[in-house]
């Protein structure tokens, strides 16, 4: 039996095509973290805007299933719905709205939880690793869908009323030409 000769460069050529994505699984230590240089406000001395210097590490979370995911559960596990209830809000702010009082980019979300703010939100500088707090941070940027919906997170079945659509019995058919009992009009 004659296999084909391209077959081979053709698999060669395939298996280079593919990629893995790359995950670090063990997370930077507490005290190394980014330096993000933000500003908070759009007012400077001067006639230019402030200067901001960012890493782009933010990038690189936003953009990450993984991330946004992991963020999902530290989310939850740091008890940040414990105020934010699950992204509209309690006591603190809302995070699904368009309003963000200290800036809504990235690295204004990883500065807010790292130093905290006034009236009510506690800093968390030196308590989560630099990673997790990033990937807190993508999660709550996904909540207000400012995050590539390729990498976004699926809903949560817990808040769910119902069970997951894969878990629930199948639905009766309704059989073409009648009309259902729902569209009828009341007796």
């Amino acid at each position: 039996m004659k296999k084909p000769i391209w077959l081979l460069p053709a698999a060669l050529l395939l298996l280079s095509a593919c990629e893995r994505e790359k995950r670090e699984f063990r997370p930077a230590q507490v005290s190394e973290e980014t330096d993000e240089k933000i500003a908070l406000s759009s007012l400077s001395a001067g006639p230019s805007p402030p200067s901001q210097q960012t890493t782009g590490k933010g990038k690189n979370f936003e953009e990450n299933a993984y991330h946004i995911s992991e963020g999902q559960k530290l989310y939850t596990w740091f008890n940040c719905n414990g105020c934010h209830s699950n992204g509209g809000g309690g006591s603190g702010p809302a995070l699904m709205d368009d309003r963000w009082i200290y800036g809504g980019s990235i690295e204004h979300i990883v500065q807010t939880i790292r130093e905290g703010r006034p009236n009510g939100m506690p800093s968390f500088r030196g308590k989560i690793p630099d990673d997790q707090v990033w990937q807190i941070a993508a999660y709550v940027r996904s909540m207000g869908r400012y995050t590539p919906k390729a990498a976004s997170p699926a809903r949560r079945d817990d808040m769910h009323p119902g069970p997951a659509e894969q878990r629930r019995p199948p639905a009766e058919m309704n059989p073409g030409g009648s009309i259902p009992s729902s569209a009828q009009m009341p007796q």
